[in-house]
């Protein structure tokens, strides 16, 4: 916790404060009698004539309306010491991994090869990056989307050890289209590019010069094109290590490159501490709960109104999609996708709640890019392949610079093409009967009917199609389809 930049968002309440120290004071001031009635009385004979309480430091209901005012005066204004960053924003820069799949990452002058080395090194990166974006690039001659930005390490490491120098036809660097590709990606969002190659086409450096995208590049070998490189994307040049010195030089200018762009501070608000204090200010007024004293407590019901948390839950005077979004923020997706009017942002919340029905139903209603991306998930979702494609081709027809809509299309694509090869070689045995011996050494077998999810379960079962042999057929559908 640090307090360094404690401050108050309204510094304006703590005049209410400076009432309530000072209230005491003129309290006192006001009550002296022996200064009203000094002029009157000859002052040998004044202390005789005037009653003086046996405890003066008692506590009095002054000394109560002066406490609720200091701390509820406090509390108004505001403290604040750290930022409020809401789930939906970023708190890591977000990175795009691209990884040089040409024939000379087979190389072995780094052990065992460039390649199996650049993937060992970026398994220990993405372990680092647990909650933060990052997105997966493969090029060579052509350039391709493995992932879009994900934060699940475990499905990036799924792909980054699936590669292979044999998983893109085309021969060559294709850095120029890395870069296209990962500033469509990025989309005015403040992210790095991280280069692993071991050269470049010096032919494509001139399209790169004057990119306002931040490269880094993580060399492998000693290619006197990796410095043209450099110069030409105005990149940091490092190389692999054999200890995590390289990983702290990426995280380091991917991260202050992040707290860099404006853009991304501006969204940020200072954290409202205020609010801790309506617990002793309810403490304090508690003591005002006793016999013989008497206190005007319109005053201190409309101040802890006035203090009363503004933004911890959804309340009535915020609109349905308020309510919604609140919701959705905290991570309360069924009753997110009850709330929004907006039929975008229910569908997305419905597609989190797992309710594919009012998913489908409401992005099937919406002619945007967006909701035919999500109504292609859905249908994914539901083994529906077919539809899918025409959900992921609508997207693209209405947004062709949609990589995440493409990505997603090779996979429908593939997934069907492996679904159908896994009914031409699954035997001649009846779809929802199982059979199976009763006991060992019996002859006899048992039906069971089984329920068509449980089907759905054995079709993916039988995909037995690699995450290499996937990419493979990705990368090659994608080629053929940019052929004109």
């Amino acid at each position: 916790m640090d307090f360094s930049e404690f401050h108050f968002l309204r510094p304006a309440w703590l005049l209410l404060a400076l009432f309530g120290a000072l209230l005491p004071l003129v309290w006192q001031h006001s009550r002296d009698l022996q200064r009203r009635l000094r002029g009157n009385i000859a002052p040998h004979l004044l202390p005789h004539l005037l009653l003086t309480p046996t405890d003066p430091h008692r506590l009095r209901p002054v000394h109560l309306v002066s406490a609720l005012l200091i701390v509820g005066g406090v509390a108004a204004a505001g403290p604040a010491w750290e930022q409020d960053r809401p789930d939906f924003l970023e708190n890591r820069a977000p990175l795009i991994i691209a990884v040089d799949l040409s024939t000379s990452m087979d190389t072995t002058d780094v052990p065992p090869t460039r390649l199996t080395a650049a993937k060992h090194k970026l398994h220990d990166l993405i372990q680092r990056r647990q909650s933060a974006r990052t997105a997966l690039l493969v090029y060579a001659g052509s350039t391709h989307l493995v992932l879009p930005p994900t934060d699940d390490p475990a499905l990036l490491d799924t792909f980054i050890q699936a590669l292979g120098t044999d998983l893109i036809s085309r021969t060559g660097k294709d850095v120029a289209g890395v870069v296209d590709q990962a500033k469509r990606l990025l989309d005015q969002t403040p992210g790095t590019l991280l280069l692993v190659t071991d050269g470049a086409d010096i032919e494509q450096l001139p399209s790169l010069k004057d990119s306002s995208l931040q490269v880094l590049i993580l060399a492998l070998g000693n290619s006197p094109t990796l410095k043209q490189l450099a110069s030409a994307t105005d990149a940091p040049l490092g190389s692999l290590t054999l200890n995590d010195d390289d990983l702290d030089w990426i995280e380091l200018h991917a991260q202050q490159h992040f707290q860099a762009a404006d853009e991304q501070q501006q969204l940020l608000q200072w954290k409202d501490a205020g609010y801790w204090l309506c617990w002793p200010l309810l403490l304090v007024a508690l003591f005002g709960v006793r016999k013989g004293w008497s206190l005007n407590w319109t005053a201190v019901v409309l101040l802890g109104l006035l203090l009363g948390p503004t933004q911890a839950e959804a309340n009535p005077f915020l609109t349905p999609d308020q309510q919604g979004r609140w919701a959705f923020e905290h991570h309360h997706y069924p009753e997110a996708a009850a709330l929004f009017v907006d039929p975008y942002w229910k569908g997305i919340a419905a597609y989190n709640a797992a309710d594919y029905d009012l998913a489908q139903t409401t992005f099937a209603a919406m002619n945007t890019a967006p909701a035919a991306f999500y109504l292609g998930n859905v249908l994914v979702r539901r083994f529906k392949f077919d539809d899918a494609i025409v959900a992921y081709q609508r997207a693209l027809q209405l947004q062709p610079d949609f990589p995440e809509a493409s990505a997603n299309l090779a996979l429908a694509m593939a997934l069907k093409k492996d679904t159908e090869s896994a009914a031409n070689n699954t035997p001649e045995v009846k779809p929802d009967v199982i059979k199976f011996d009763k006991a060992p050494g019996k002859g006899q077998s048992k039906a069971i009917q089984t329920e068509q999810a449980n089907n759905d379960a054995l079709w993916l079962q039988n995909l037995t199609t690699s995450p290499a042999t996937f990419l493979r057929r990705k990368f090659s559908l994608q080629d053929q389809e940019a052929r004109p």
